[in-house]
């Protein structure tokens, strides 16, 4: 009697627990798929590299239609952003300010770094209207997810 009782509280413990454990591993899987995943795309390469600049702006467009994405413009990339940067082409690429002001009009996040802006001896007031200069908690705050980088 004392062994089938105790068989009956075992099973009963094993299959009244399992349900609860699903239902936790669901609800973590869940929270897990819910966070959108950015894409923070690096771009040091400037004017004279247009093939390089061009496909940094296309790849941020392409990702932003899944992605949380940011770009951020720093060594010679800050020639790219200044208000006196020429446009850019190449191949069958959009242009550069045609790119940048689509890619504003969408809300994605451009930042150029101060340190580069400074050693360019240019300032704040040298960047393209909508074009943000650095700030760390940008790097973090954009995204939910996880942080894949891309460097041009």
């Amino acid at each position: 009697m004392r062994t089938l009782l105790l068989v009956f509280l075992g099973s009963f413990l094993l299959f009244s627990c399992q349900p609860v454990q699903e239902k936790v591993e669901t609800e973590i899987t869940k929270e897990i798929v819910k966070a959108k995943d950015g894409v923070f795309i690096h771009v040091k390469s400037g004017i004279d590299h247009p093939h390089e600049v061009l496909m940094a702006l296309s790849m941020a467009n392409k990702m932003s239609e899944t992605q949380d994405v940011i770009l951020y413009f720093d060594i010679k990339g800050i020639e790219v952003v200044l208000k006196d940067s020429p446009d850019i082409n190449y191949s069958h690429f959009p242009s550069s300010h045609t790119a940048l002001k689509s890619l504003m009009g969408k809300g994605i996040i451009i930042m150029a770094c101060p340190g580069c802006l400074k050693a360019a001896e240019k300032t704040p007031e040298d960047l393209m209207e909508g074009i943000q200069v650095a700030n760390k908690d940008n790097f973090f705050n954009f995204t939910e997810g996880r942080i894949l980088t891309i460097d041009y």
